[in-house]
């Protein structure tokens, strides 16, 4: 089986996965072990100590760099685990371009982890990716990008970000959490690394947390493995099957997500309350035609900031919802709400927040699998309410 022919929908389900050599296993064993037995010292089978290798890691690993073009994926303990990993790449007085409208979590990984040890972060809006190369010095080694970010759904050309990083010598990462690699697969244009939480779509269902990168360069995998073993941010098997399971639905679930995304992104944009919505399939949106050639489709999350634009009225609403709920976190099947300055992005200073149009009234939607009938009456209801 050629996989490089592979449609994406056969991969999420064949992508890198071969039944198991003991038993034939179709679904990978979960080898909950920490230790592999030796024949003698240095003989093994290949797995020595499950923090540098575990069987069902290795096959969820070979999954992610199957639906991402790759040809190295890294499974780890968290997103931000494998963003820490990217980080620690890097030396002090190198310095990162990165997208200025991103996860709090990322920001707050960036200033108050990593600005100390004496790299400079400049957070930059990349909507227009000519503007990144005037930020960019001898010590520039890394650009950051998130595309659609989170919360304001803000599309970065990838391509176009490439050919500046390419023509400065730097490396690209991209943060692909929010389209998955069902809608984009920034390998294809031009990125090093590209970065999920796998907590979100990936998996799927709310019931693991799991960071992933894939890279297609040897030695950056390798210096990726090293650090990944010698930090030990690494996931458990149980977690690693989980995560596999949830890609085996990814392309029918995001489907769903990007049918829902639209009706609920075109019934708020149609509502008297409603003074702005951003979602990336508005042809009004600032960079609609970017995001029409780099995806596939447009997705399934929708932030939107009622007509009052108050932090009170945002928080009354996401309170008396029903079928959304409000919790952290997005991607499953099931719809979610957040208010995004006292929830994802309250770790970033309500100054720098607003600048990037993180306002108090900023509602954050993740829309589910449900029927969209119900998700739209639950929004009429806490919008009259």
């Amino acid at each position: 089986m050629d996989e490089k022919k592979l449609k994406f929908n056969t991969k999420t389900i064949h992508g890198g996965q071969h039944p198991d050599k003991a038993y034939g296993a179709v679904m990978p064993p979960i080898y909950q072990t920490s230790t592999y037995a030796q024949t003698t010292p240095g003989g093994h089978q290949g797995y020595e100590y499950s923090r540098s290798a575990n069987p069902t890691r290795t096959a969820l690993e070979n999954a992610l760099a199957s639906i991402e073009n790759g040809k190295f994926g890294l499974a780890f303990a968290s997103g931000l685990a494998a963003m820490d990993a990217v980080i620690k790449l890097l030396n002090p007085g190198d310095e990162v371009v990165s997208t200025n409208d991103l996860y709090g979590g990322s920001y707050r990984l960036f200033k108050q982890v990593f600005e100390k040890y004496g790299i400079k972060f400049h957070f930059v809006g990349m909507q227009d990716a000519d503007t990144i190369a005037t930020y960019i010095n001898e010590n520039t080694k890394l650009i950051w990008v998130e595309t659609p970010t989170n919360p304001m759904m803000n599309v970065i050309d990838i391509e176009g970000v490439s050919q500046i990083a390419k023509k400065h010598d730097v490396l690209l990462a991209v943060d692909n959490t929010f389209a998955t690699p069902y809608l984009q697969t920034p390998l294809d244009m031009g990125a090093d690394l590209v970065m999920h939480s796998a907590t979100k779509y990936l998996g799927g269902h709310s019931d693991v947390v799991l960071g992933a990168l894939v890279v297609n360069e040897k030695e950056l995998a390798d210096k990726l493995y090293f650090i990944q073993n010698a930090s030990g941010a690494v996931c458990g098997p149980m977690d690693s099957f989980l995560a596999l399971r949830g890609i085996k639905t990814l392309h029918v679930r995001m489907q769903r997500h990007c049918e829902n995304g639209r009706a609920v992104a075109e019934y708020l944009n149609g509502h008297s309350e409603i003074d702005k919505v951003f979602w990336p399939g508005f042809e009004t949106h600032p960079n609609h035609g970017i995001a029409k050639r780099q995806m596939n489709d447009y997705g399934g999350m929708v932030s939107f900031i009622p007509k009052s634009g108050n932090k009170k009225d945002a928080i009354n609403i996401v309170e008396k919802l029903k079928v959304f709920t409000l919790a952290e976190s997005l991607g499953g099947v099931e719809s979610l709400a957040g208010h995004p300055a006292s929830m994802t992005h309250a770790s970033i200073p309500k100054e720098e927040r607003e600048k990037s149009g993180v306002v108090d009234g900023l509602i954050r939607l993740s829309v589910g699998i449900e029927d969209a009938g119900d998700l739209i009456a639950d929004l009429e209801q806490a919008l009259k309410a």
